[in-house]
């Protein structure tokens, strides 16, 4: 049976997190999915990504002050790492996450 961690929890964890939050009708967002598959097929098991829909949890957004989207915030150990809104490639955001993260 699989446990399903709380997003606290998985973001304290020491593996990194990287949280795409975004919503359907955003236009943008729908270029996050083919670049996010890339880089967890780099990290594998060392990243965890997740996706968040700021229209269905308006708390979470609020709370790390999501203003545009697509943002991605790269956690490790509950701390915010690395932040950025907007589309990037996936090679610039491997690069942040080794720079950032330890992975």
């Amino acid at each position: 049976m699989e446990t399903k961690l709380s997003f606290k929890d998985l973001i304290n964890s020491d593996t990194p997190v990287l949280v795409d939050f975004y919503a359907d009708w955003c236009g943008p967002c729908r270029m996050m999915p083919p670049i996010l598959d890339k880089v967890k097929k780099s990290f594998g098991d060392g990243l965890n990504i997740i996706k968040i829909d700021v229209d269905k949890n308006q708390q979470a957004a609020a709370a790390y002050g999501i203003r545009s989207i697509p943002t991605l915030i790269l956690f490790q150990n509950g701390e915010i790492k690395w932040q950025q809104a907007g589309v990037p490639q996936a090679a610039q955001l491997e690069q942040v996450i080794r720079e950032k993260a330890t992975v």
